[in-house]
C-alpha cells in the first residue's frame, strides 16, 4: 500500500515538472507549501500515513496550482478516502472530514467522482 501511495505522490511531482515548475522553489510556490514540505512531496518520502488533510487543503487553495496537479491531488484524496492506502474506516472518515472539499465520498468502497466546488475549496462558512 505504501508503494502505491508513494507512486501517486511521485506522479504529482512529475505533473508539476511537466507544467514548467522545475525548481524546488517553483514547486513549493505552485503547491502553496514550504520548501521542506515540497521536498518531501518531490521525493515521495512522506510519513507512512501519507499527505495530511491540512497539506491537501493548502495545496488545493494555492492560486498557481496547475489544473492537472489539482486532478492528481483529487485522485489521491479519493483513493485515500476509499482505503486504497490503508487506514481504518474511522481514520478514513476523520481524514475526509478534515478536507475542505465538497461532495467527497466518505469511506466509499467503490469508485466515485469528486465534484469540487469553487476550485475544490469550500468557503469559510462551509
Amino acid at each position: 500500500m505504501k508503494a502505491r501511495q508513494s507512486t501517486k505522490i511521485r506522479e504529482l511531482a512529475e505533473v508539476l515538472k511537466s507544467a514548467g515548475f522545475v525548481t524546488l522553489d517553483e514547486q513549493a510556490k505552485a503547491l502553496g507549501l514550504s520548501r521542506s514540505t515540497a521536498w518531501t512531496i518531490r521525493k515521495a518520502s512522506h510519513k507512512a500515513s501519507g499527505l495530511s488533510a491540512s497539506i491537501i487543503n493548502r495545496m488545493l487553495a494555492a492560486p498557481e496550482l496547475p489544473p492537472l496537479a489539482r486532478t492528481k491531488i483529487l485522485e489521491y484524496v479519493e483513493e485515500k478516502a476509499a482505503g486504497l492506502y490503508g487506514g481504518s474506516r474511522s481514520q478514513r472518515r476523520k481524514f475526509a472530514a478534515r478536507l475542505s472539499i465538497e461532495n467527497l465520498p466518505v469511506c466509499a468502497e467503490a469508485e466515485s467522482t469528486l465534484v469540487p466546488k469553487h476550485n475544490g475549496i469550500t468557503g469559510a462558512n462551509g
